[in-house]
């Protein structure tokens, strides 16, 4: 085995370990259970939105200082803010601990920049396609055993809704051992850099860098430049948003994890406001079939959008699904067979993989490879922002604060709106320049 594919190999069962979190798919069963002392009502307008902020608030300055600290000291902390927040799942019982425990989930979350980061500063760029779909499977997997570990528990009476937060207590210690033991990092994209030759150059109006690395068998004349971070960032930010398509996928991909961000976060909410009492909750098989159709419709996008479609076409299949997507919500909250609500919410969340994995294709075509964490680190804090203005609009009691299924009306008309306007900008784009062509 190669370097690499150890490095990649011990960043996988991290990932993994990390992902089992049985208790996820029923945390809204949890907190309104005996075990705590809270309404629906506060879970939804007072919990849930605090971690939302607390997401938005951190991811900006963890990467920053996860290129700085060098990656692994980020993925050992995302490991111990797990640890807290189902320690405090588990033996707190009031509404300012759960608030609290939110805003470590925000750092738990924020942090996981560094997982996906880590890897590219381990391996040689020509790698980076391979242990991109290799930190991101093993994710999916971790998932998948937690979701059908988790129904197959619960269906046959073997655990009941609190002891599924220890077994995840249990993942998140030994994931955070399992980081202690990752390889260090020597070098970052910003902070601590290779020693290199960096030399501008200016091509149609557009200007990015050539980094020629210094070999002492080779003679090369030329000024040693070391660009200060900052000026490094700015340089990549620049380059990457005056580039007309980068920002027009970027939107897409900001909007789009706004709109998933949002309705994750609250369907086993909307659930229980279906079905109060049921006789079995199927939440864990539905993250299952989810997370198994997600990964499907993600290999099938890499294949398509690799193969057979062009820009427009890409963009053309985004507006088409992102109304499909915004179908599949109404399915889900219109509806009052809560099988139907698992149906719509399954057709979503494949639908959403599929868009997510060419919409970030299309972001990646345009950009420098060192890029690639800073934009879409970036396009992930406009999500949360916008997630964060919708949070504050629909469900604060300072905004609307809206029933739970006026707040997925709201989601799902969201996702058509953008779709159709998405799809107007095809439209209008196709005659403009079948026009410049007459």
């Amino acid at each position: 085995m190669e370097p690499w594919q150890k490095i990649s190999c011990l960043l996988c069962v991290f990932g993994f370990i990390r992902e089992i979190r049985p208790s996820e798919p029923y945390i809204t069963e949890y907190l309104l259970g005996g075990w705590r002392n809270v309404t629906q009502e506060e879970v939804n307008r007072e919990v849930y939105p605090v971690g939302t902020y607390s997401y938005l608030a951190q991811l900006v300055i963890v990467f920053l200082v996860t290129d700085f600290l060098r990656y692994k000291p980020l993925i050992i902390i995302m490991g111990m803010a797990g640890i807290i927040v189902w320690s405090m799942l588990l033996w707190t019982t009031s509404l300012v601990a759960l608030q609290i425990l939110e805003v470590f989930y925000g750092t738990y979350m924020a942090a996981e920049v560094a997982y996906f980061t880590y890897i590219y500063a381990k391996v040689d760029k020509k790698h980076y396609p391979q242990v991109t779909s290799h930190t991101r499977a093993a994710m999916f997997c971790g998932k998948l055993v937690a979701s059908v570990v988790a129904q197959t528990l619960l269906y046959f009476g073997l655990t009941n809704y609190k002891d599924l937060n220890y077994i995840t207590l249990a993942t998140q210690i030994c994931a955070t051992i399992w980081a202690f033991g990752l390889p260090k990092v020597t070098t970052s994209v910003y902070f601590h850099r290779k020693p290199s030759l960096s030399i501008s150059i200016a091509s149609n109006g557009y200007q990015g860098s050539r980094t020629i690395v210094e070999s002492s068998q080779n003679h090369i004349s030329g000024q040693q430049v070391h660009l200060p971070p900052l000026q490094l960032l700015w340089s990549h930010f620049k380059n990457a948003y005056t580039n007309v398509k980068v920002v027009q996928w970027s939107i897409w991909y900001a909007v789009g994890v706004c709109g998933y961000f949002q309705v994750i976060s609250y369907i086993q909410v909307l659930w229980i406001s279906m079905e109060s009492n049921p006789e079995t909750v199927w939440n864990g098989a539905v993250d299952a079939i989810l997370t198994l159709l997600a990964a499907i419709f993600a290999l099938a996008a890499g294949f398509i959008h690799g193969s057979r479609l062009n820009p427009r076409g890409s963009l053309l299949a985004l507006a088409v699904l992102s109304i499909l997507e915004g179908g599949a919500v109404l399915l889900s909250c219109w509806t009052t067979n809560i099988f139907w609500s698992y149906a719509g919410y399954i057709i979503f969340g494949a639908l959403y993989a599929f868009a997510i994995t060419v919409s970030g294709a299309e972001v990646a075509r345009y950009l420098e490879e060192e890029s690639y964490g800073l934009v879409f680190g970036i396009n992930t804090m406009i999500a949360l922002l916008l997630q964060s203005i919708l949070t504050f609009v629909v469900v604060s009691e300072t905004g609307f604060a809206l029933t739970v299924v006026g707040q997925y009306t709201v989601y799902s008309f969201y996702f058509i709106i953008i779709g159709a306007v998405y799809f107007l900008s095809v439209v209008i784009e196709y005659f403009i320049s079948r026009e410049n062509k007459a």
